[in-house]
């Protein structure tokens, strides 16, 4: 258990049955009355953002996320299954633990899975992945204006923007958190 002047940006709390991370806090003392908390709660698991108050010393049930490396594997239907590298246990979890990140994921990455209770939570990519093209049409010899792009797909299936360069077989290194393009490798 942990009281509100424990609090600290990122730490993970249990409120009314929810994994709530803390994204930013206040004290706040007034001249008249008890002194209180505001907070901005971001539930784990949807991402929503709540704003709440608190009383000062209130306590929660401090969650322990544990982030483990796993390598992808494969997927079949809604399972997307994951080795660990070091015990080669495997694990299978549903499309939801990884629907923000499934489309940059390829054969043997890396993936940092979050666990609560021995259950997956949630999955995240590196920031920046090298894919390569798959699929992109001819950049058409009239299309030089400056920040001309063209649509290509890449080994993992996602679709991004591309310079009108960029051809088949091109390895790109990719910005996750946004999707855009970065650079040809």
């Amino acid at each position: 258990m942990i009281s509100t002047a424990d609090f600290k940006n990122g730490i993970v709390i249990v409120v009314d049955g929810d994994l709530m991370e803390l994204v930013e806090f206040q004290h706040v003392k007034p001249g008249k009355g008890g002194a209180f908390v505001r907070t901005k709660l971001k539930n784990f698991l949807t991402g929503r953002v709540l704003e709440k108050t608190y009383r000062s010393g209130e306590k929660f049930e401090e969650a322990r996320i544990e982030e483990q490396q796993w390598q992808y594997l494969y997927h079949d239907g809604d399972l997307f299954h994951f080795m660990h590298p070091d015990t080669y246990e495997q694990v299978a979890v549903n499309e939801n633990v990884v629907s923000t990140c499934k489309q940059w994921m390829k054969e043997n990455d890396r993936v940092s899975l979050f666990f609560y209770k021995d259950k997956a939570l949630s999955a995240k990519v590196p920031a920046h992945v090298e894919l390569k093209v798959t699929k992109s049409d001819p950049g058409v010899q009239g299309d030089r204006s400056s920040g001309a792009t063209k649509p290509a797909t890449l080994e993992s299936g996602a679709t991004i923007q591309v310079p009108l360069f960029i051809e088949e077989g091109d390895v790109l290194r990719v910005d996750t958190r946004t999707g855009d393009y970065i650079t040809r490798v």
